[in-house]
């Protein structure tokens, strides 16, 4: 079931996941949290992959947080947002060899043991799957909702599906799905369906969710990533931009 546990010093908590990975989860995840942030929330994101945390690459952050008076990890600030992953504590060439039971502990390190104050809204962006983490997060924390990320291909639907799914029967309320890299646009205006066509909200009403809409393919948001700017500090404007903050604002809407 859904937790009742409410994080200190955070009053929504909205988990972003897929199920499966390649889709642009983290990507999207990181713009949603800039969304909200231009939409004037106070907003903490914490990347929840511990064996893939791409945060720092993504933020551009290569510095570990600082220590609080009382022991905890103090967010480390940028882009105006609270930022937290077990890649800021850890050499990006490391790889964290642990089992379960590590990664919980981390996890809850990452929530209890970091000054979250003040935020608004916390954006968790999940690892893939539907493990330990999801299960945890789940049953012990207080969520607002849950953003499900899919591509338009079948194949990463079945794996969305299972997550919408696990999110049910944890009593997570579903906030909807996104369809990203929907299609590709090019220079002349001809719009190329390169995974395919409508499945994913022909899925959202099969399932009783909400579509949130489509994102499409875009050269500037993996450059942005690659080079630590999320695309929407550079791109509110473009087309792609305008849909990433209809969905926020959706969103918004939905957790109030």
């Amino acid at each position: 079931m859904n937790g009742i546990y409410h994080l200190d010093g955070v009053k929504k908590v909205i988990l972003v996941a897929s199920a499966k990975g390649g889709v642009g989860k983290s990507t999207t995840a990181i713009n949603l949290a800039t969304a909200f942030n231009q939409l004037h929330h106070n907003v903490g994101i914490l990347d929840a992959d511990i064996y893939g945390p791409s945060m720092p690459k993504m933020l551009g952050i290569t510095k570990k947080p600082s220590i609080s008076e009382d022991k905890r990890f103090i967010p480390i600030d940028k882009y105006n947002m609270k930022c937290m992953s077990i890649g800021f504590l850890i050499d990006q060439q490391t790889p964290v060899i642990w089992r379960g039971p590590m990664i919980i502990k981390a996890l809850k390190q990452m929530l209890n043991g970091v000054v979250w104050n003040g935020v608004d809204t916390l954006i968790i962006d999940l690892p893939p799957g539907t493990g330990d983490v999801q299960l945890t997060l789940c049953q012990k924390l207080k969520i607002s909702g849950v953003v499900i990320v899919s591509t338009p291909q079948e194949l990463a639907l079945i794996d969305a599906i299972k997550g919408i799914n696990m999110f049910k029967k944890l009593n997570v309320p579903i906030l909807g799905i996104i369809e990203n890299m929907s299609y590709l646009k090019t220079k002349s205006g001809e719009v190329i369906d390169i995974f395919g066509k409508g499945a994913v909200e022909k899925s959202a009403k099969e399932n009783s969710i909400s579509f949130l809409g489509e994102i499409p393919i875009d050269k500037s948001i993996s450059v942005n990533s690659d080079k630590g700017v999320p695309y929407l500090i550079e791109n509110n404007e473009t087309n792609t931009g305008k849909k990433i903050i209809e969905i926020a604002k959706i969103i918004e809407k939905k957790i109030k």
